[in-house]
């Protein structure tokens, strides 16, 4: 077993993934990590900020970029924007649009980046090399990169860091834990496509927090029931706007700072 230590700028750069950390003061005060997804479209430094502002005691926020760039014909970029290095990325396989809505589909599979970051990022940095456990590590996404991370809290259910049940070796779900601290998703569904397919499997014991516009799909009768089907606590917030945007005042921010500060002091 790895003795648990601070991670440092450097076990970061080999990785395929881009990101940036933010340190507690002083960096050896870290006691949780905190990894950030921003929605379709963004780039990491924007959550950089935001955690940040956060700035929660005792926690190493990374934010992470996404892990494919938008298509410039997607972005409407002339030929000498699209040129110039990309800004704009998400975290799906493909980009598919839904048929009914013409809006770009909230599922449009995401095992590249559950990859890249199960295996790479927590697996190879934060378990295998600093000697974390997942239920020390905390998920916030938005919109799009909320739904990566409940996929990644409903999937590690399963042992071995989320990978084929019949991959898992004996005692390695004690050894790494099979919930993370907990999840906030801002206007991001579960995708069904990251939920295990067996058939016998509990529920995932992160607890998770959903915050959303009042027309949020995150909200809808159907992506609530099936978040109350494959998480043990669930707790949603709708906000007395429409739209899913970044919180915008106390009201909206209270929910995620209380859910924060339940989970820093509690276990899983």
């Amino acid at each position: 077993m790895v003795q648990t230590r601070v991670p440092t700028k450097e076990d970061f750069a080999p990785l395929p993934l881009t990101t940036s950390l933010h340190f507690p003061s002083p960096p050896e005060s870290t006691t949780a990590i905190l990894l950030l997804f921003h929605g379709l479209g963004d780039d990491h430094p924007s959550f950089q900020s935001f955690a940040a502002s956060l700035n929660l005691p005792g926690v190493l926020a990374v934010s992470v970029r996404g892990t494919s760039p938008l298509p410039p014909s997607l972005l409407g970029l002339t030929e000498e924007e699209a040129s110039a290095p990309a800004s704009h990325f998400h975290w799906g396989d493909d980009i598919t649009l839904d048929q009914r809505t013409g809006d770009v589909d909230v599922d449009p599979g995401f095992e590249k980046s559950a990859s890249a970051v199960l295996e790479t990022l927590i697996g190879g940095v934060l378990v295998g090399r600093c000697g974390w456990r997942l239920d020390d590590i905390l998920l916030f996404g938005y919109g799009q990169g909320g739904s990566l991370a409940l996929g990644l809290a409903s999937r590690v259910r399963m042992g071995n860091l989320g990978r084929r049940v019949a991959e898992v070796k004996e005692g390695e779900e004690e050894e790494y834990g099979t919930a993370f601290k907990g999840v906030v998703s801002v206007g991001g569904p579960l995708p069904m496509s990251m939920v295990p397919t067996v058939s016998a499997r509990g529920k995932s014991r992160t607890p998770v927090l959903v915050c959303c516009g009042n027309r949020s799909t995150a909200v809808d009768e159907d992506a609530v029931e099936l978040l109350q089907k494959e998480f043990e606590t669930v707790k949603v917030v709708v906000w007395k706007r429409p739209d899913d945007g970044p919180p915008r005042n106390r009201d909206e921010v209270l929910p995620m700072m209380e859910f924060f500060a339940e989970r820093l002091r509690s276990p899983i």
